[in-house]
C-alpha cells in the first residue's frame, strides 16, 4: 500500500487545462528578456512576488500579459513548451491538451507562424524524447472583439492539423459566451473541438454556463464550478456528459478557496470534473500539487482521485485507440493501489 502522496505522484496523468504562457517561470522570463533585449521592472529573478503579485482574476491577467512580452521568437515558444514538458514528465504526466493565446502575441507584432512553429516543435520533441502526447487548443481572448477572434481563426487555417480545438479565456466581465457564438460556430464547422472558460464566481456565472452549453455547444467547461448552483444545470452536465476542468490552486488565488469541496460534490452528483494546473508558474503548482490540494481540501479518497484522472482521459480529445490505452494503464495502476485511503 502506498501513501497518498506517492499514490498521486506515481499515477499516470492527463491534463486538459493548462495555458502554455502560464509556465513562464521567473528564471526563464529573465533569460528570454535578456536575449531579446527587454528590460524588466524587477530587481532580479529572486523577486517573484513582485513579478507575480495578484489576488483576483483581473490582476492575475495583468501579470500574465506583462509576462507575455518576453516571448518574441520561435525559440522562445519552443523553450516555453519544453519547460512545461520537462517538468511534468517528472510528475508522470503522459497526455496534455494545452491552451495558447495567439492574439496575445499577434497584437504585439509576433507572427502566428512563430507561435505555432515553436510550440509544435516542442510537442514533437516531447513525444519522442519524453513520451508525452499533447494537442494544442487555440483560445480566443474574450476581452478582444469577435472580429479579432475571427481573424485568429483565419490565421489558424494553414495549421489546422496542429490545433485540435478552440477555447475562450481572459476577462469575463462584460464578455459573455454569446459574444463569440458566430466564431465558435465557424470553428465547429471546420471540425475544431469546443471548450470555453466560465470562471469562478464571475458576474452572471450561471447564465454564462447555460450559454456555453446551449448556445455554443461546448463539450467541456473550463472552471465552471458555479454549475452546482442550479439542479437543472447539474442534470444537463450529467446527461450530456460535459466535462469540467477545475484548477484548485488557481482558485485559491482568485477566489481565496480551492473549491475542492465542489469537486467532491461534482463526483457525488455523477458529473465529470478533472483537476488541472491552469497557469502553474504564476499559481506555483503543477499537476501533483493540484491533485494533492484537491484530495486534502476535498477529503477525497484514493478511488475518487483515481476517478478524477479517469475523467480526464475519458474527456480528452485524443484518438479512441490511445484513450483506451491510457485508461487501461490507469486502471492497472489503480488496481495495484486498491485499498489506499488518505491519512
Amino acid at each position: 500500500m502506498r501513501d497518498m502522496a506517492s499514490f498521486i505522484e506515481q499515477m499516470p496523468k492527463a491534463e486538459l487545462h493548462m495555458h502554455i504562457e502560464g509556465v513562464l517561470e521567473p528564471e526563464l522570463k529573465f533569460e528570454m528578456a535578456a536575449r531579446n533585449g527587454i528590460e524588466l521592472p524587477y530587481d532580479s529573478v529572486d523577486d517573484p512576488a513582485a513579478m507575480y503579485d495578484f489576488d483576483d482574476l483581473p490582476t492575475f491577467l495583468d501579470a500574465r500579459y506583462e509576462g507575455d512580452t518576453v516571448l518574441i521568437t520561435e525559440a522562445d515558444f519552443y523553450d516555453l513548451g519544453m519547460a512545461y514538458y520537462s517538468t511534468v514528465a517528472r510528475e508522470n504526466l503522459v497526455y496534455a491538451e494545452i491552451f495558447f493565446d495567439p492574439q496575445a502575441h499577434t497584437t504585439r507584432g509576433v507572427e502566428f507562424s512563430t507561435v505555432i512553429e515553436g510550440l509544435h516543435r516542442a510537442q514533437v520533441d516531447a513525444e519522442s524524447r519524453l513520451g508525452i502526447e499533447s494537442h494544442l487548443i487555440m483560445c480566443f481572448l474574450r476581452d478582444h472583439s469577435a472580429e479579432s477572434a475571427h481573424q485568429a481563426l483565419e490565421q489558424a487555417a494553414p495549421y489546422r492539423d496542429r490545433i485540435i480545438g478552440v477555447g475562450l479565456d481572459s476577462d469575463e466581465q462584460g464578455n459573455p459566451p454569446s459574444k463569440f457564438a458566430d466564431v465558435f460556430a465557424a470553428a465547429a464547422a471546420e471540425g475544431f473541438r469546443l471548450t470555453m472558460h466560465c470562471d469562478v464566481d464571475q458576474e452572471n456565472s450561471v447564465n454564462h454556463i447555460w450559454q456555453a452549453i446551449d448556445d455554443i455547444g461546448v463539450e467541456r467547461i473550463d472552471h465552471g464550478v458555479n454549475a452546482l448552483e442550479e439542479r437543472a444545470l447539474i442534470g444537463e452536465f450529467v446527461n450530456r456528459r460535459i466535462g469540467q476542468t477545475v484548477c484548485p490552486i488557481s482558485n485559491r488565488y482568485v477566489v481565496a478557496d480551492s473549491r475542492s469541496r465542489d469537486i467532491k460534490q461534482m463526483l457525488d452528483e455523477g458529473m465529470l470534473p478533472t483537476v488541472n494546473s491552469d497557469d502553474p508558474a504564476y499559481f506555483r503548482g503543477y499537476m501533483n500539487d493540484n491533485l494533492a490540494v484537491a484530495q486534502s481540501d476535498g477529503g477525497l479518497t484514493a478511488a475518487e482521485v483515481g476517478q478524477l484522472m479517469r475523467n480526464a482521459f475519458t474527456m480528452s480529445w485524443t484518438t479512441d485507440t490511445r484513450k483506451q490505452a491510457y485508461l487501461a494503464a490507469l486502471d492497472e495502476y489503480l488496481a495495484a493501489s486498491a485499498g489506499l485511503d488518505p491519512d
